[in-house]
């Protein structure tokens, strides 16, 4: 049996609440004071208005693998994080901890640098950085590198966050995430995995990931995850050298059995700031563009587009979402190499503040795509200004 409402607010005289009719999320409120408040979270609703959830259970609904589920406490603090937005107060919903550089893949893409040092965080200092995001209001904690699979004692970070405030993630390539291992992440409490693909075709993910035999590990990966019962996440950096394999992409969604597919558009940033001439154009954001309206209502996963989220919601970077290096640098976001403190020697609070205090970060449009910015505020020159 389906639960008829899935409540987002409630209180005695209002509530918002979520049915799920032919497969798609139906958005509606009630209560005494309701006629006086929709229009208040009408912006919010429509977020949710018509696009296909993660899973329907019948005690609660996953939305998306990125969003805790609803009903739980972790939303209802993530409900209260929108509604402080709403008043302008900005918390790091979304934290994503880079806890080890090691890492097998050479990545085209990759945005951490390579500092050669193999630097990494110590258990103690990731379980204060959970603990500090925790007590500022975060719901989604991202265990991040490098490699998270490489980091001995990993489940014993994920089993540290409470899970009655965050939900814990995984971002990785896959590599060793065999069913033994994928179970033991379960077991720790680990709620989404996520993958990352770069081409729907083993020749072109192993090429931009600059290792052979990546894309069977990350396609061993997803089998397990799923078996073991994680929410499973397909993550693509959609880039001109994959933009004609969008429906490759959904069709191995299906395949699987993953939850969602998350769609990320290339970023200037880390070793693509190598190949800054390689964007998408106008022609390929169409492409995409019709890609996500013909398969976000066909049979399949939920599709997650980030561009089209964030062209309506502006960038997140130092708004919703906060970075840690395995220095402990602090970022705005992992594609924004520019530290606001150290973990070491500050506490988040205080960094998050910093961040907040500057008014560089409006919400507007990702400051890494501007070319004024990356040379101004980092430092970085195009590779075709620099030859």
């Amino acid at each position: 049996m389906v639960m008829d409402k899935y409540y987002f607010y409630r209180n005695p005289l209002f509530k918002v609440y979520a049915t799920v009719q032919n497969g798609l999320v139906k958005m509606d409120t009630e209560g005494l004071v309701s006629p006086i408040l929709n229009s208040m979270v009408k912006d919010l609703m429509q977020m949710f208005e018509g696009t296909k959830p993660s899973l329907v259970e019948a005690d609660r609904l996953i939305y998306s693998t990125w969003m805790p589920p609803i009903p739980s406490k972790p939303f209802d603090r993530l409900v209260s994080s929108q509604m402080g937005n709403m008043r302008g107060k900005y918390i790091p919903e979304q934290l994503t901890i880079s806890i080890t550089e090691d890492c097998p893949n050479k990545c085209l893409h990759c945005a951490l640098p390579d500092t050669k040092n193999r630097a990494k965080l110590e258990p103690n200092v990731v379980r204060s950085i959970i603990d500090q995001a925790q007590g500022m209001g975060t719901t989604l904690i991202i265990f991040d590198g490098g490699e998270p699979l490489l980091y001995a004692g990993l489940e014993e970070l994920i089993s540290h966050v409470d899970q009655e405030r965050a939900i814990p993630g995984l971002f990785t390539s896959g590599v060793g995430l065999t069913v033994e291992r994928a179970q033991s992440l379960k077991e720790a409490g680990l709620y989404m995995l996520s993958v990352s693909l770069d081409s729907a075709h083993e020749d072109g993910h192993d090429l931009m990931r600059g290792r052979s035999g990546v894309f069977r590990d990350a396609m061993s990966a997803i089998r397990n995850g799923v078996e073991a019962g994680l929410f499973v996440n397909i993550y693509v950096v959609i880039s001109p050298r994959n933009i004609h394999e969008l429906d490759d992409f959904y069709q191995l969604a299906r395949e699987t059995g993953v939850h969602e597919i998350s769609f990320f558009e290339i970023v200037p940033t880390g070793r693509w700031l190598d190949h800054t001439n390689e964007v998408l154009s106008a022609a390929d954001r169409k492409k995409f563009d019709e890609f996500i309206s013909r398969a976000s209502v066909s049979e399949g996963p939920r599709i997650f587009p980030i561009p089209h989220v964030v062209g309506k919601m502006g960038c997140f970077a130092g708004r919703k979402w906060l970075h840690i290096t395995p220095e402990g640098n602090v970022w705005p976001c992992s594609c924004l190499p520019l530290s606001y403190g150290n973990i070491h020697n500050d506490s988040l609070k205080t960094i998050w503040k910093n961040i907040t205090e500057d008014p560089t970060f409006t919400g507007g449009k990702c400051l890494m795509r501007n070319s004024e910015f990356r040379r101004i505020r980092l430092g970085l020159n195009d590779q075709k200004e620099q030859n």
